[in-house]
């Protein structure tokens, strides 16, 4: 799940949850948008943190020392 997946889960979340007044048979809707809302903000910890681990990743090329370029 990306960042924006999340915060579109959070936002429809939030719309259901506190804008919404319609009912639905057998539904309820703030108890959906409830769960939307942690799902998406569960996903936007996650996204965060495998983003921050993937930054510290340094791929490393050895340098010719004559000629000044990586190596092939």
């Amino acid at each position: 799940m990306s960042i924006g997946t999340s915060l579109f889960l959070i936002a429809v979340g939030a719309i259901l949850r506190f804008a919404v007044t319609a009912s639905v048979a057998g539904v309820k809707l703030e108890t959906v948008g409830l769960i939307l809302m942690i799902v998406g903000a569960l996903g936007l910890i996650l996204s965060l943190l495998v983003l921050n681990r993937a930054r510290g990743v340094v791929v490393e090329r050895p340098v010719d020392p004559y000629r000044g370029e990586p190596r092939p």
